[in-house]
């Protein structure tokens, strides 16, 4: 089984995870720009982060065979905190990179009218970098949220072939199915979608566009839960086909939209580096 997780928070996970993730079958991930649990104060601490996302953690996935690549922007919590908002003005310089596969997590937090500003503002930013939009749906009432989000998506002009509208739940999948853009889930211990229930959902609605994800990050979650939905779909059924359209080739097009997803040569031996748990660069 081949997994590409396309919404992964790997700055929040540990080098364990990567080595666990590797064995059980995770080959590729997307990390999406988000908050951190600690507010930020300044534009420097976001350009500090993103250069992260660019730089250190493709290095680090790397050393465990992992191939990375990130989605960068304004997170909808932070939208609503002035300090942040001139993060919209250092995006562009981010969205250019070779490993950034689209704009996000954009979206709803609170619904606030910042929120507003800032989700039309990085839909835009993602129209003009020819790039796909990661879109973050609120936890607090949900089936509000998508619509409101699916509202401003047709606003903006973006095809919505080149959005993704995520953590998606039963009550709400009927909303974006039938708009052309695709569908979300993330897989949860405890909130979310659990594995039954997703399949539940997959024989009622099929495979075609549907982006399966652990969205694992500082918070209890788990990186494995994209296997575990895999292995979950084959008790229910579902051929070795469906799993792999589901778990690599569904990323693999959505992404691949950007025309910056680099998966050459995923199956080569990557280096290991004796004596430490990381090979660290510096002199």
């Amino acid at each position: 089984m081949r997994i590409f997780d396309p919404h992964i928070h790997m700055t929040s996970r540990t080098t364990e995870d990567y080595e666990r993730m590797a064995a059980a079958g995770v080959k590729a991930v997307v990390e999406p720009a988000f908050w951190l649990g600690q507010p930020r104060t300044n534009v420097g601490s976001f350009t500090d982060y993103f250069d992260s996302l660019v730089g250190w953690e493709p290095f680090r996935a790397g050393q465990f065979g992992v191939r990375y690549h990130a989605t960068v922007a304004l997170n909808p919590k932070e939208a609503n905190d002035p300090r942040c908002r001139p993060v919209l003005d250092v995006l562009p310089r981010y969205l250019d990179k070779d490993g950034v596969v689209a704009v996000g997590e954009i979206g709803y937090d609170s619904m606030t009218p910042e929120e507003d500003a800032a989700f039309a503002a990085q839909l835009a930013l993602a129209v003009a970098h020819d790039l796909p939009a990661l879109v973050h749906t609120p936890h607090r009432d949900k089936a509000r949220g998508v619509e409101r989000s699916l509202a401003v998506v047709a606003e903006s002009g973006i095809e919505p072939g080149r959005v993704v509208i995520d953590h998606l739940n039963e009550v709400t999948v009927q909303l974006v199915r039938d708009t052309g853009c695709w569908l979300g889930f993330s897989i949860y211990p405890d909130t979310k979608v659990s594995p039954p229930r997703l399949v539940e959902v997959l024989k009622a609605y099929g495979t075609e566009r549907v982006l399966v994800n652990s969205a694992a990050d500082w918070g209890r979650s788990d990186p494995l839960l994209t296997r575990a939905t895999g292995e979950a779909m084959l008790l229910a059924g579902f051929t070795d086909d469906d799993v792999d359209r589901v778990l690599w080739r569904n990323p693999v097009e959505f992404y691949g939209q950007s025309g910056r997803l680099d998966l050459s040569d995923i199956d080569a031996p990557e280096p290991t580096f004796a004596g430490n748990s990381i090979l660290r660069g510096g002199g």
